[in-house]
C-alpha cells in the first residue's frame, strides 16, 4: 500500500516524535551499539533491530495505539493553512505534505482497493476519507467513531 503506507507513517513518525523526550538520545547518538543496548536491558540479542531503541516493538508497529486527532490536530494548529482534514481527503493530503492532486488520489484509490468510478471525485473523495481513517484504526491508530462513519 504505497500512498497509504506514506500516509499511515507521516502520522505515527508524527506520534513517535511527538513522545519522544527532547533530551532523548537518537540510535547511534552514544557509543552503545544496538547489541550492546539489548543486552544491558535483557533484551534478546536475536531480536535486536539495528537503529531501533532496545525493548522497542518491531519497526511498522506502534507501541500502543497512536491518537491520530490529536496529531493531526497538533499539525493543522501549526499549518499556516486552514485545513478541514476531518471532513477532506484533499485537506487531510495537504496537512501531510503530500500532493493532493486528483492523479494522486485516483492512484490512493487504486491502493485502497476503490471500485467505484474514479470519474466521480466527490463520490471518490469521501470514500477515501472514510477508508483512510479506517485504515489507520485497524492499523493502531485511535480514531474516533465520528470519523469512521460519514
Amino acid at each position: 500500500m504505497g500512498l497509504f503506507s506514506n500516509i499511515m507513517n507521516k502520522i505515527f513518525h508524527g506520534a513517535a516524535n511527538a513522545e519522544a523526550p527532547p533530551d532523548a538520545l537518537q540510535p547511534g547518538q552514544s557509543g552503545e551499539s544496538r547489541v550492546e543496548a539489548a543486552r544491558r536491558q535483557g533484551v534478546s540479542v536475536a531480536n535486536a533491530t539495528p537503529g531501533a531503541p532496545a525493548g522497542a516493538p518491531a519497526a511498522g508497529t506502534p507501541a500502543g495505539p497512536v491518537d491520530v486527532t490529536s496529531i493531526l490536530d497538533r499539525m493543522a494548529a501549526a499549518n499556516h493553512e486552514k485545513l478541514d482534514w476531518r471532513n477532506s481527503i484533499v485537506d487531510l493530503m495537504k496537512l501531510l505534505d503530500m500532493d493532493s492532486s486528483l492523479s494522486e488520489r485516483k492512484e490512493l484509490a487504486a491502493d485502497l482497493h476503490y471500485t467505484g468510478d474514479t470519474s466521480d471525485s466527490a463520490k471518490m473523495n469521501v470514500w477515501l476519507h472514510k477508508e483512510v481513517m479506517r485504515k489507520l484504526a485497524e492499523n493502531g491508530g485511535k480514531v474516533p467513531p465520528e470519523l469512521l462513519a460519514h
